[in-house]
């Protein structure tokens, strides 16, 4: 029985299982097949650990923006390209808890904070120890991305409350190299582990519409669904065109209804993880986005920017999810 037969008769008789020994055959027969069949399995797979209709809501904001010394291709705030975009210092801490409590107060649950560092030094981790300590302290769960840590750092994060750390490994361990070189795959895995093992949950996911094949988004969610644990959260990007940059000569955004299925396959390989539509919702039409969600997309970043890219107004995301009978944070 080939793969394609066997993905048809498990879906039929025993819905979505928590598996960690995927392969890409297997993936892409899921992927492959017939539209309703797809979406039928996803949403089994949603509703065994989720309401359907309630979408989790954050909020991330850049703590210190550019002058990161990784060269990843898609990025504006590396500093190996010209893209126009100033580098800043740290902010101060006053100043993050009063944005994420204008987030809390816009209806974010979870209030994310992301530095471009390729790794944090001593001191800049004791002042990102204090944020994560005082936006917990306004009833918020807390995220961070900071680059690779060690266990050190990620023990010393995690005594400060950290519930979630996001380190996505961007794609498939085939087209990694194509676009990053100077931190390999490893040590993206190897900053998950440590992270893992200080007790704090992992968001993880990528990056599509950089120029690769539908193999390696599938191979991405291999890679992340065959992890010892499952992320607790696994973010979809479209990626944002950005000037100045070298993906910006292969890139190629995705057929929505690819995005879809990218998104209803990760429902299914990873059936207790959140799944975040997360940069590239700007693009998205109102119908589209209801498809992800229908496909088991369950968490949005609200607010108007993401870091250096655009993001939808609030108040259309109120109004898309009001629309469609979806609880969330947003009133």
């Amino acid at each position: 029985m080939d793969a394609a037969a066997q993905v048809r008769r498990k879906g039929a008789s025993k819905g979505a299982q928590v598996r960690h020994h995927w392969n890409v055959e297997r993936a892409k027969a899921l992927y492959d097949l017939p539209f309703a069949d797809l979406m039928f399995q996803a949403q089994r797979a949603h509703r065994k650990s989720f309401d359907p209709n309630h979408v989790e809501t954050a909020s991330l904001l850049s703590i210190k923006t550019g002058g990161c010394p990784e060269d990843c291709g898609y990025c504006s705030q590396s500093a190996h390209y010209e893209t126009g975009l100033k580098a800043t210092r740290l902010m101060r801490c006053p100043d993050v808890i009063a944005i994420a409590q204008r987030a809390k107060d816009a209806g974010a649950m979870r209030f994310c904070m992301a530095a471009a560092w390729r790794t944090p030094k001593d001191r800049d981790l004791d002042s990102v120890c204090h944020m994560v300590n005082a936006v917990k302290g306004l009833g918020m769960e807390t995220c961070v991305t900071l680059g690779m840590l060690t266990p050190k750092q990620a023990a010393r994060l995690a005594e400060a409350g950290l519930d979630f750390y996001n380190h996505n490994v961007d794609t498939s361990p085939e087209f990694y190299s194509k676009i990053i070189t100077t931190r390999s795959l490893q040590d993206r895995i190897d900053t998950l582990a440590h992270v893992r093992d200080a007790g704090i949950k992992i968001c993880c996911g990528g990056i599509i519409g950089m120029g690769e094949h539908i193999e390696d988004r599938l191979g991405m969610l291999v890679l992340l669904a065959n992890l010892p644990s499952h992320p607790e959260s696994v973010p979809i990007n479209l990626w944002n065109k950005i000037e100045g940059v070298p993906v910006e000569d292969t890139a190629e955004p995705p057929d929505p209804i690819a995005l879809v299925r990218l998104v209803a396959t990760a429902r299914i390989m990873m059936p207790r993880s959140v799944v975040r539509l997360s940069a590239g919702r700007q693009y998205m039409s109102d119908e589209l986005q209801a498809l992800c969600f229908l496909a088991g997309a369950n968490s949005i970043f609200i607010g108007d920017v993401l870091l250096t890219t655009k993001n939808p107004k609030v108040d259309r995301d109120a109004d898309l999810l009001a629309r469609l009978g979806i609880t969330s944070g947003l009133a």
